[in-house]
């Protein structure tokens, strides 16, 4: 019998636990660690920040989902990691601290066969001064952090009703964040619901962004073949932007968020304030803080983890030149090089370098945005992870299963106003994820297989992925029949 933890429940760790619970034996323990108590899934947290869906139209109840499906679940969040074993004994460890279940505060060792790291982010709003909820801006990431921008948005609005004009900002909130994605979903969301409101004439909209050029995504920007034409992301996102009226700073650190101003500084080293009356600013990520200890009590997390805290990998981590990058560095199974029972999936895994180009201030500032690995990229490997571990524990020498992000290809439809009739959506494919210009010179990317349009037929698609999203998280029948 093997006992498999799983750390975090979303949507690699969750997607991950339940392909295990499916693969292996009955008599085989599928065990899920996770702060909340909840599932959240977090593209549509974009709808509760506009006041279109309520909290619980996004997230469910983890605890009978998981009894249902014999996987076992402790509400609490990982400590430190023992590979070689803890407290005199031979069998890796993982130490937790319980978060729910009556026994918040307490601390327990809980032993494994394998273990997989999908604990995900850190959302490192202290990053910044004064950024993030309970201080001057305002988030999505988490399900609460919307339920509070909706009703600030919603505040605002009425206040636009009774004649006021109002400024909303937009964007990332350090210059080393990714996720440029959720906050461009915002944005034109926002915008629709102000025309909704029929307020937009009252409202100033400007995104903030430390991208080099709009469109650029972490991913080094796509190129898009539509119509007979292949045209770059950046000229897709300026377009979008222009016909609803929407402002944009590219290249931009916030420094300091105060009451109604954002401190910035741009790649140029200018430095400038942005008044708000509203803003979302999105934090960038670390590791969750996981520590780990040899047999005798060293601290060995640098060998386990990246100075950024997110777990190594099978990635090539080599400090060298953005020209020598090379597809190849990237990892495709996910395993520890130190422990070979470890593996890190979504999030928690560390990139071995930023997919775009990397940039910084003559002050050595970073303005660049982090390599995305959410979405479609984290299920795939989540799954490919579980499949290599069911594997082993069956008698596999090594994993079998690979999934790099520079030879998977990933789709994603964006939101760009919700209404069954006038709303929209940009959907867009591409592969690879990570540009390979030995294989596509032109572009980095097959351009068969990168495309992109926006339009009420994508707003339909990205309603019938939040429905089937949610049923397949819920384990419902025929739920691994679905696409990751």
């Amino acid at each position: 019998m093997a006992r498999v933890v799983v750390l975090g429940a979303g949507v690699a760790g969750h997607t991950a636990a339940a392909f295990l619970r499916k693969w292996l034996s009955k008599k085989d323990e599928v065990i899920v660690v996770s702060p909340q108590p909840t599932y959240n899934w977090i593209p549509s947290n974009i709808w509760v920040g506009v006041g279109l869906l309520r909290k619980q139209q996004v997230t469910f109840p983890l605890a009978p989902i998981y009894a249902r499906s014999d996987i076992d679940f402790k509400q609490a969040r990982a400590v430190a990691l023992y590979p070689e074993g803890a407290d005199g004994g031979t069998r890796p460890a993982v130490e937790i601290e319980w978060t729910g279940n009556g026994k918040e505060g307490q601390r327990e060792k809980l032993s494994y066969d394998f273990l997989l790291n999908a604990t995900g982010p850190k959302l490192n709003f202290e990053a910044t001064p004064g950024l993030g909820p309970g201080k001057h801006s305002l988030s999505v990431c988490t399900a609460d952090h919307a339920e509070e921008t909706s009703r600030v948005f919603l505040e605002k609005v009425e206040r636009m009703k009774r004649g006021e004009q109002q400024r909303f900002l937009v964007g990332t909130g350090h210059g080393g964040c990714t996720c440029e994605g959720a906050a461009f979903e915002y944005v034109v969301n926002l915008e629709f619901e102000l025309r909704a409101h029929k307020v937009r004439d009252k409202a100033e909209v400007l995104f903030l962004t430390n991208e080099y050029e709009l469109g650029d995504f972490g991913i080094d920007g796509v190129h898009i073949r539509h119509g007979g034409y292949v045209t770059p992301s950046k000229i897709f996102n300026e377009s979008l932007f222009a016909e609803r009226g929407i402002d944009w700073i590219t290249r931009a650190h916030v420094r300091q968020v105060e009451p109604g101003v954002a401190h910035i500084e741009t790649l140029d080293s200018e430095q400038r304030d942005v008044t708000f009356d509203m803003a979302m600013l999105l934090p960038p990520f670390t590791g969750v803080g996981l520590k780990a200890y040899d047999r005798v009590g060293q601290d060995i997390s640098s060998t386990l983890f990246a100075p950024s805290g997110f777990m190594k990998v099978d990635a090539d981590y080599a400090k060298k030149p953005y020209e020598e990058w090379k597809p190849g560095d990237w990892p495709r199974t996910y395993q520890s090089p130190a422990y070979s029972n470890l593996f890190a999936a979504g999030i928690a895994f560390a990139p071995p370098h930023p997919i775009s180009r990397p940039r910084a201030t003559a002050a050595g500032q970073v303005i660049s945005p982090a390599p995305p690995r959410t979405g479609m990229p984290s299920a795939m490997i989540g799954k490919a992870v579980a499949h290599s571990i069911t594997d082993m524990v069956k008698g596999a020498l090594g994993p079998t299963h690979k999934a790099s992000m520079a030879e998977m290809g990933a789709a994603c439809v964006a939101s760009a106003g919700a209404n069954p009739f006038t709303g929209t959506a940009a959907s867009l494919t591409v592969f690879p994820i990570v540009p390979d210009y030995d294989r596509y010179p032109e572009y980095g990317r097959d351009i068969e297989y990168t495309f992109g349009e926006i339009g009420l037929a994508g707003h339909w698609i990205k309603i019938l992925l939040h429905h089937l999203f949610l049923y397949k998280a819920r384990l419902r029948p025929g739920w691994s029949l679905i696409p990751e």
